[in-house]
């Protein structure tokens, strides 16, 4: 697989503003902690350098546009607020949201929610601002039966799931054409959920390719994420010469970036991922975002053999002291937010205990030789 070096995100940003200029999608497909929403904040960037806010983005800093009052005082008026001067919110007025976002979100959930506006006063009770704010309820049966219930907090999945499906009510308006947002020429949507089980995955996926192919027009749109169900179902999805599915990951050194062409299979990212991991096994060029891909194949290996919970691919003895501290340091190192302050390069130890884990995990599944020569040797 041909390999392209990039010596920044904002150089790869600008590359894949140039691929648009003759492809309609591009799909990315790279771990957590390798710079995937920073990528997407120096893509929408480059507009906004120019002048002009040009890229109708969905990362992590969209969902930081809602954010909620808990009604601490009173403990029963909550809802969520929406930014008030925000691009993406803007041209709302007058526009029937509530449909428009729960046409959607039907789909997704089975709370309930009403758009309402509320006035903001300073201090002394002068008006500042209507504030735009979103209600939750939810319709429950009781024994004598359904009761609705009113000013209720809904799960943060329940919450990414509202967010994401109020982006896609906007990114309707774009695709039809709505004047108010004629300044979109781009489309950049990163992980549009985090976490998301097979089934929604699959859902999330298939809508998002229908939405984006079924109208006349088409704007070019970049979609990234980790997670390699939703990905791969996109690929099918919008399988064509328009398309091109693509691997970000970091150079040997960690300051650079490495993209390779996916080409019309992108299903066997496991395979290539273990052949990695077996080559820094040996090498000791073991970075932080190797755990994260060692953590992504044991769980894709759990899932496959049925099991409950991607630790038990490791099959320690119970009598292991290490046992429980080896599954701690998967799981903090595959995380980035826990780490946002630590260098890239683990320390000695942490490189000795991930090539165990990765011995261990090779050990007990019958990988080809030939993929994991390394870990694979007696």
């Amino acid at each position: 697989m041909n390999t392209t070096p990039f010596a920044s995100l904002t150089a790869l940003a600008a590359h894949f503003q140039r691929e648009l200029q003759t492809k309609k999608f591009i799909l990315l497909y790279a771990y957590n902690g390798i710079g995937k929403t920073r990528l997407s904040t120096a893509f929408k960037d480059i507009g906004k350098q120019a002048g002009r806010a040009d890229t109708l983005y969905f990362n992590a800093f969209t969902e930081d546009l809602f954010s909620w009052d808990n009604d601490l005082d009173d403990d029963s008026e909550r809802y969520l607020m929406l930014h008030p001067s925000s691009n993406f919110l803007v041209g709302l007025d007058g526009v029937d949201m509530d449909s428009k976002v729960y046409d959607i979100l039907k789909l997704f959930a089975d709370f309930e929610f009403d758009f309402d506006v509320i006035p903001i006063m300073d201090e002394k009770g002068k008006f500042i601002r209507n504030q735009r704010i979103v209600r939750f309820s939810r319709t429950i049966q009781t024994a004598t039966g359904n009761s609705k219930v009113d000013n209720i907090k809904v799960s943060r999945s329940e919450e990414n799931i509202f967010i994401w499906c109020f982006y896609l009510a906007i990114l309707q308006m774009v695709l039809d054409g709505t004047v108010v947002y004629d300044w979109v020429k781009f489309i950049y949507i990163d992980d549009p959920i985090s976490s998301l089980d097979e089934n929604n995955a699959i859902a999330v996926a298939n809508h998002l390719a229908q939405m984006l192919t079924k109208q006349g027009k088409v704007i070019p749109t970049v979609i990234s994420s980790h997670h390699a169900l939703f990905f791969n179902v996109l690929c099918n999805e919008l399988r064509g010469g328009k398309t091109i599915p693509l691997h970000v990951k970091n150079d040997a050194n960690g300051d650079g970036y490495l993209l390779s062409e996916s080409g019309s299979t992108p299903f066997l990212h496991h395979l290539a991922n273990l052949v990695e991991l077996d080559e820094v096994h040996a090498s000791g060029n073991i970075k932080r975002h190797h755990f994260n891909m060692l953590r992504c194949i044991m769980e894709q290996t759990a899932i496959y053999c049925g099991l409950g919970k991607w630790s038990e691919c490791i099959k320690f003895a119970d009598t292991d002291p290490d046992i429980a501290l080896h599954k701690r340091m998967i799981d903090v190192m595959s995380h980035a937010d826990y780490l946002i302050q630590e260098p890239d390069d683990p320390n000695g130890k942490f490189k000795d205990d991930f090539r165990k884990i990765f011995k261990r995990f090779i050990a007990n599944h019958t990988f080809n030789n030939a993929l994991v020569p390394n870990a694979g040797a007696s």
